[in-house]
C-alpha cells in the first residue's frame, strides 16, 4: 500500500510564549505514533509526514490524542492537509494573490471541520481599502494593505468563536510547505 503525504498544521503552539513545544519533541511524538518520513518546518507547528492511513477523521483523532497526551496540558488541535489538498489550495488562490508582497500581507486561514469556508467568511470582518477575504477549498485567503496594517480586521479574528476551528499561515509558509511536499515526492 502506498503512503499518502500530509502536513499537520497545529493550532496554538509557540505563540505568545504559550504551549512551547520543541520541534525535535514534536517530531518524536509523530514518530512514536508510527508515522513515517517525519519532518517539521519552522516553529509554528507544521509537520510533514507519511502514512498508509487515508481516513482523515481517524488520522486527526490519532494525532490530537497523541499531542494532548505527550504535551499535556496542551490540547492538540490539528488541521490536516494532504499533498493533493495543499496543491489545490495554492493553485486555486485568487488571481494575483501573493503577487505584491511589498504592498500586501497575505495569509491563508486553514479551516478545521466542521467549519466550512461559506460559514467562516460570514464571520470574518474586512475593512474596505485595507482587507480582502476570499473563500477557497477548506480555507479563506486574506490579504491586507501593509501601509494600513494597523487598521486591518485580521487581528479581531482571534476573539471569534469560529477561531477555535482555524489556524493561520502566511502565504510564504503555505507555498514553502507545498514546495517541501513536492520535493519529497520526487525523491
Amino acid at each position: 500500500m502506498t503512503n499518502t503525504q500530509y502536513v499537520a498544521l497545529l493550532r496554538g503552539i509557540n505563540v505568545g510564549g504559550l504551549n512551547l513545544i520543541k520541534m525535535t519533541d514534536l517530531k518524536a511524538c509523530f514518530e512514536a505514533s508510527r508515522f513515517g518520513n517525519v519532518t517539521t518546518y519552522i516553529q509554528s507547528g507544521n509537520v510533514l509526514f507519511e502514512t498508509a492511513e487515508t481516513e482523515r477523521g481517524k488520522l486527526i483523532t490519532k494525532l490530537e490524542k497523541a499531542l494532548s497526551k505527550t504535551f499535556s496540558p496542551y490540547k492538540g488541535r490539528v488541521v490536516l492537509c494532504s499533498h493533493a489538498k495543499l496543491s489545490q489550495i495554492v493553485r486555486e488562490a485568487p488571481k494575483g494573490f501573493g503577487s505584491q508582497p511589498q504592498k500586501y500581507r497575505y495569509d491563508v486561514i486553514f479551516l478545521k471541520e466542521p467549519l466550512t469556508p461559506n460559514e467562516a467568511i460570514k464571520s470574518v470582518a474586512t475593512k474596505t481599502g485595507v482587507d480582502q477575504a476570499f473563500a477557497g477549498p477548506d480555507v479563506l485567503y486574506f490579504s491586507r494593505l501593509i501601509a494600513k496594517a494597523s487598521q486591518s480586521q485580521l487581528s479581531r479574528i482571534v476573539g471569534l468563536a469560529v477561531y477555535q476551528n482555524m489556524t493561520i499561515r502566511n502565504w510564504n509558509t503555505t507555498c514553502k510547505l507545498l514546495a517541501l511536499m513536492d520535493k519529497r515526492t520526487q525523491l
